[in-house]
């Protein structure tokens, strides 16, 4: 029986057309939210389908078969990317055991290394995303990669790694926010784990926290969601109804804004201001051959330098078509100075997360400001 996925554009469809396929005549076509703690359930409950929201809910449902379509594989919803990701590592992970992750990854997840991991007994060793060809994975338990990194948008050859870390009996799994199942599928890839932040582009409007796990490994889910289950870990259904709405517009929002991104690096890569561009879609940059092979797309993020820390925030403050505000892959342009937060990366350090604004104007805008700051 033949197992290959089917190609993205056949997810998106069904995707698109998921709950039709089961309603009833008369039922709703718009996903209904059901604002509930407790299900009606008399007598056995293993005869209902749902008891208690914190063991399943029908919102989380809808969109859990969205995900699992785009994954193609199964999904489980939680509450944030955080939420995700450290149920990854809580499940996968004991005292003893060694994790490989970036050092040039999602500050978040260092964190919760440093402040979870480490002193639950895993040892952490730290790897450049772009050197992970050469990990120190002999002993691994874990390989958990981010590619492109978070925010230096450095690349690894996901599959390379995935044949690698299996061969010296390590599991991995991958941090796909910056890219989205539509533009790279990890699982496709060969990796054991996928974690994702749904609040980022997957729901695309910046007013939602949200966060998925997927996996063909049937055992580790299980893990995943009795993690979930017994910690609380777990979505409102509110916020899935928000996901789910999102997730239909993805793909036209994904093109547009990787389409706007690809023109305005060419044009700051060309700006006498501005220094170390990083954007894959770039033939010269670091991570394009690779990312060439391995994703559909160059993703919607552009690392900058501009001289230092007064010139960065005068170019954010002067920008009107550009929200001076963190996270990424909104329908609006944002931008931030991310040494702000402590990271080892120069003072004047942009990351620039590309909307769906028409170009044009969009550009007029950056330009004024980079003149003026």
């Amino acid at each position: 029986m033949d197992k290959t996925p089917p190609p993205i554009e056949e997810r998106l469809l069904r995707l698109l057309h998921h709950r039709s396929e089961g309603l009833k005549r008369g039922e709703a076509i718009g996903l209904p939210i059901e604002n509930t703690s407790t299900f009606y359930l008399p007598g056995d409950p293993q005869d209902g389908d749902y008891s208690y929201t914190r063991e399943g809910n029908p919102t989380w449902t809808a969109v859990e078969a969205q995900l699992s379509i785009l994954e193609a594989a199964p999904a489980l919803a939680f509450p944030s990317g955080m939420a995700a990701i450290s149920a990854i590592m809580l499940t996968e992970l004991r005292p003893g055991d060694k994790l490989i992750m970036p050092s040039d990854g999602y500050y978040g997840v260092r964190a919760f290394a440093a402040n979870v991991l480490e002193p639950f007994g895993v040892s952490v060793v730290h790897w450049p995303t772009a050197d992970f060809a050469t990990a120190p994975i002999e002993g691994a338990k874990m390989i958990l990669i981010e590619s492109p990194s978070n925010p230096g948008l450095d690349a690894c050859d996901i599959n390379a790694v995935v044949e690698r870390a299996h061969a010296a009996g390590a599991r991995v799994a991958v941090d796909n926010t910056t890219l989205t199942p539509l533009l790279q599928q990890p699982l496709d890839l060969g990796a054991d784990l996928v974690a994702v932040s749904d609040t980022k582009a997957m729901s695309g409007h910046g007013d939602v926290l949200f966060g998925h796990v997927a996996s063909r490994d049937a055992e580790a889910m299980q893990r995943v969601a009795t993690w979930r289950k017994v910690s609380g870990a777990i979505p409102g259904p509110t916020e899935a109804a928000l996901v789910h709405r999102g997730l239909e517009t993805v793909e036209v929002r994904l093109a547009r804004m990787c389409s706007n991104a690809m023109a305005i690096a060419r044009r700051l890569s060309r700006h006498s201001k501005v220094s170390g561009v990083r954007y894959p879609g770039l033939t010269e940059d670091p991570s394009h051959q690779i990312m060439a092979k391995q994703s559909r797309d160059f993703g919607f993020i552009i690392g900058f330098c501009l001289p230092d820390k007064t010139i960065a925030e005068n170019f954010l403050s002067a920008c009107t078509a550009v929200t001076n505000a963190t996270s990424f892959g909104s329908v609006h342009t944002s931008a931030e100075r991310r040494a702000r937060w402590g990271e080892a990366i120069p003072e004047g350090f942009i990351r620039f997360s590309v909307g769906c604004e028409p170009l044009e104007p969009l550009w007029h805008d950056i330009q004024r400001a980079l003149e003026t700051a």
